[in-house]
This record gives structure tokens, sequence and C-alpha cells, in this order.
């Protein structure tokens, strides 16, 4: 089995204020994706920035055979939100948006107004096959992409910029710990026993701190001394995938020239023993030569065809 998570990028019909102006760009964007999704042959994908949930059925009805679409229901102020496109059924178990008890609201913009949930809602869902059943979560943190009253994308001085990158990075870790309050749920005690998988796009790369909160106990992550030697906190661990993803394939998106991981799969151990292989992007399909982005108004690649992201995936197998 393949599972994998990929930002859309904007996935919206056109017309709108943040979609493809004509129906000839919202179909060359379809096709990409679909031809990335039919060349990697995932049965569970994780996506973001679904910002119309017919979009998102246009796109299934490009693929071959049957397939299933969950979405949230906690878009954000666009309207963008995160799902499953799978192949086989799945049955939606939470989907969360509060801030876990004892986590205060946080700050988020210079008028001192704060939010106590998350701004895209985190879902979860229940992948049963024969050979294997677990729990899929799926999120889409606080962008580091800084937006400023008036809808600007520029700081008026880099006083400005620092505060908003604080307001921004606040939001995000505040998001984590909602994913990783789900994530303890789901694990009920021990991930030795009940198989759990974290997608998504994380905003950040495998070391940065709001990543790492999701791991659980410290001292274990794949290519670490402690790696080999089991122990009490493999019950609340989870692992990122990233270091079984060839040296050269370790990125998901390119910005300002410079190639980094920001898309992620984490998951318990139980379900990381059936690890076989891990990637980005798809052999042959346009996602393989991803455009350059910097700190710009989203809607700049509204006509964009595929998505400025690659996914990535993991092969399980019993």
């Amino acid at each position: 089995m393949i599972i994998g998570t990929w930002n859309l990028e904007n996935l919206y019909r056109p017309g709108g204020p943040f979609g493809p102006k004509d129906k000839t760009a919202y179909e060359t964007k379809l096709a990409s994706l679909a031809a990335t999704i039919t060349a990697l042959q995932p049965q569970v994908l994780a996506v973001q920035e679904v910002g119309d949930p017919a979009a998102l059925d246009d796109l299934a009805a490009l693929l071959e055979g049957s397939w299933h679409v969950t979405l949230s229901e906690h878009p954000d102020d666009r309207g963008i939100r995160v799902g499953f496109l799978t192949s086989l059924p799945v049955f939606v178990v939470a989907d969360r948006a509060a801030f876990p008890d004892r986590l205060l609201p946080v700050q988020s913009d210079d008028s001192g107004r704060t939010v106590a949930r998350a701004g895209r809602g985190v879902l979860a869902v229940t992948v049963s096959t024969r050979a294997f059943f677990f729990d899929a979560v799926v999120c889409h943190l606080k962008s580091k992409l800084l937006s400023y009253p008036g809808g600007r994308f520029q700081p008026h001085d880099e006083g400005e910029r620092a505060r908003y990158g604080a307001y921004a990075l606040n939001r995000r870790t505040a998001e984590a710990t909602v994913v990783r309050a789900l994530a303890d749920e789901l694990l009920k005690g021990d991930g030795r026993e009940h198989d759990v998988a974290v997608f998504g796009d994380l905003n950040d790369e495998v070391g940065a701190a709001t990543t790492q909160l999701l791991l659980g106990p410290p001292g274990s992550e794949i290519g670490t001394p402690g790696y080999d030697h089991p122990d009490k906190g493999d019950a609340a661990r989870l692992w990122n995938v990233a270091p079984l993803i060839p040296a050269e394939q370790r990125f998901s998106r390119i910005h300002a020239g410079r190639r980094e991981l920001i898309d992620h799969i984490l998951m318990s151990r139980g379900l990381l023993d059936h690890v076989r292989s891990a990637g980005t992007g798809a052999t042959g399909a346009s996602s393989a030569a991803l455009p350059s982005v910097a700190d710009e108004d989203p809607a700049v690649r509204r006509d964009a065809a595929g998505s400025d992201h690659a996914p990535v995936w993991a092969r399980i197998q019993p």
C-alpha cells in the first residue's frame, strides 16, 4: 500500500477570487494533478489546500477506478481545508480545531486579537484493509508566509515583520499541539499496538521545533543510536519517515531557490515497522520539476498548473 500527503495548492473551481481565472487553466491544473496521482498510485492520499470541495470531486473523477473524498468541516478564511482522497472507504473519527485544554489563546496581530483554534481543521479517519488497520490524521499548519493588515504581503518596517513572524510561529506551534493531542488520543497509550499515521504540510522542516513537537518523547529518531533500542517511550512516539527518503529526493518544495522538506509523514512504531520505502514526487509526473516560489500573494499562482509542492509518500507492506 502506498500512503502519501500532498498540498494541491489553491484547488478551487474557476471564477472565484482565488482559483484559476478560466476553465482552460482549471482543466490544465486538474490534468497535471491527476497525472501525478496516477503515476504515484496511492491508496491513501492526505490532501491540503482544497478550496472548493467540488474541485476535489472533479479531480477524483479524472482518476481511474472508484475514489472517495473525505474533507474537514473546518476551513480557513479562504475556504481551504484538509482531507483525504482514497481508493478505499474510510470513516471519520475526529475533526478538530480547538486548542487542547490548558493551552491559552495566542495573539494573532497588532490589534491584540487572539485565536484559540487552528486555522484549518485537523481530520482523522480510520483506514481498514485485510492487511492494515490504522488511524490517519491530516493537518496543514500555519504558513510561514506572512500577511499584514490591509492584505499586504510586505511589512512597513522590520519591526512589523518580526512581530508578525512571532504571531505566525506562535500559531503554528499551538496548532502542532492540536495535532499532537489528537495523536495521543488515537495512540491510546501504546503506539506499538495502535497504529497511527500523521500526514501534512507542517510548513517547517524536520528539525524545526514545531515539527519536533509531534514526535513525542525524544531520543529515538531514525538514524540515532536509540532507534534500535525500544524503550517505554515507544508507546507514545511518532517517527518521521524523512530519513528514509533518498537524499536527492528529500524536498517537497523549492523556496527562493532552496529545496526544503515541509510536508511530512509521521508514524507510530507498529506502522513504521511495515515501511519498505519512502520518497517524494512521482516518476514521470509534472511534480518532478517544482517551481521556485517566493514570499508573495498566493493569487500570483492562481493559473499555475499542478502544485508548488511535491507529494511525499511511503510504501507499507505486511
